[in-house]
């Protein structure tokens, strides 16, 4: 039987772990959560509504982050109820009660709200009033959101399978079974695709290119090698999901392993840095954003690796993947803060609390708009004021 650890569990594993080694004394987390310091705050966020979705992510934190398209947010809790709200106004458009408790981020495309649940379906919604347009199943449960091309949507399972169905119909095209290491995060890779292939990420520390006409793998590169005396120091999932930009590179992160850039045709590293981490990288310009393990936020040049800058201010806060609004790097945090970080200089310029439960997943930003879901299903619009 295969384990899984979510990210947030990970202190307590290892504090086990020291424990039956006969380590004496009390054990504490590698990175202990820092008291917030007073701030001068140069950019202010101003609420422009706040609703409530549902029951909230429920006690074991499944990460169903919101989705937007155009002006309409799409958000779930963890028991099956799904929303759409007005993004302006927060007035919901509709909601549904589905017969299954979901478990994925949502994802929202070209007239359709597609999510996964804990029982291996995913579901095809109308974004104009919630039905149902299919459900299909895949080979177990499903954590990242499912991603989308023009025939194909791509789900990435727990069990590290890979999924394609057609966006149609939600017919299966084709599967493909990556390795999986005995224990792993509570979590997989989230695949990035487009028309032609779909580049996915494992909890082995491999970086697999997929041809999505037959499913069989183009190219498969190693990111993070597996180090250490424990399987917790083991653990080398890529977790996040590659970043791909335009110019056809490639930006992957790994836990216990390492920040990487290489070439998306041919998979050749183009160069990498030791980080540990298992959130979703951000690229704007030439900086590329990543939060580590231990929430320190840091600015590298995406061009050679070189580190900018990093902040280490919000250590042991549990921060989630960063987002991006006009000049500001925003990320939640485990007591409820929202912190925006001035992008060239790495400063924290200013903070609100969205709600005391906790901020799990990666804010939503549209230009100077944040939307920010708390764990309880506090749904709050920002907007950032200089």
């Amino acid at each position: 039987m295969r384990s899984t650890l979510r990210p947030s569990l990970l202190i307590a594993a290892t504090t086990a772990l020291a424990l039956l080694a006969g380590c004496a004394g009390k054990a504490e987390p590698e990175y202990p959560q820092r008291e917030l310091q007073s701030l001068n705050a140069t950019t202010e966020v101003t609420t422009l509504w706040r609703e409530r979705v549902g029951k909230g992510l429920g006690e074991a934190g499944y990460p169903v982050a919101p989705a937007q398209d155009g002006d309409t947010l799409f958000a779930a809790d963890g028991r099956g109820l799904v929303e759409a709200l007005d993004a302006n106004s927060g007035n919901s458009r509709w909601e549904v009660e589905l017969d299954t408790p979901v478990s994925s981020s949502l994802t929202a495309v070209a007239g359709s709200l597609y999510l996964a649940t804990r029982n291996g379906e995913v579901l095809s919604l109308d974004q104009a009033d919630g039905e149902v347009q299919w459900r299909a199943r895949v080979t177990s449960e499903v954590l990242a959101a499912p991603q989308a091309n023009q025939q194909l949507l791509v789900v990435q399972a727990v069990d590290g399978s890979v999924t394609a169905l057609d966006r149609a119909n939600g017919d299966e095209r084709w599967v493909y079974n990556g390795s999986r290491p005995s224990l792993t995060l509570r979590g997989t890779g989230t695949p990035t695709v487009i028309d032609p292939v779909t580049f996915a990420g494992f909890a082995s520390g491999r970086l697999v290119t997929l041809e999505n006409s037959s499913g069989q793998p183009l190219w498969e590169r190693r990111i993070a090698i597996p180090q250490g005396r424990s399987e917790i120091d083991r653990l080398v999932d890529l977790a996040g999901q590659p970043v791909l930009t335009q110019d056809g590179r490639l930006f992957v992160t790994s836990y216990n392993g390492r920040l990487a850039a290489l070439d998306a045709r041919s998979g050749e590293m183009q160069w990498s840095r030791e980080l540990s981490s298992y959130h979703t990288p951000i690229l704007v310009g030439d900086f590329l954003f990543v939060v580590d393990e231990a929430s320190h936020v840091i600015a590298v040049d995406a061009a050679s690796g070189s580190e900018i800058w990093r902040n280490e201010s919000l250590e042991g806060r549990a921060l989630t993947a960063p987002a991006f609004a006009t000049d500001h790097l925003v990320v939640g945090d485990v007591e409820g803060y929202l912190h925006l970080i001035d992008a060239r200089e790495g400063e924290i310029v200013g903070r609100t609390r969205v709600d005391g439960s906790g901020i799990g997943v990666r804010p939503l930003t549209d230009r100077r708009r944040i939307y920010a879901l708390a764990n309880d299903g506090t749904l709050e619009a920002l907007e950032l004021r200089p």
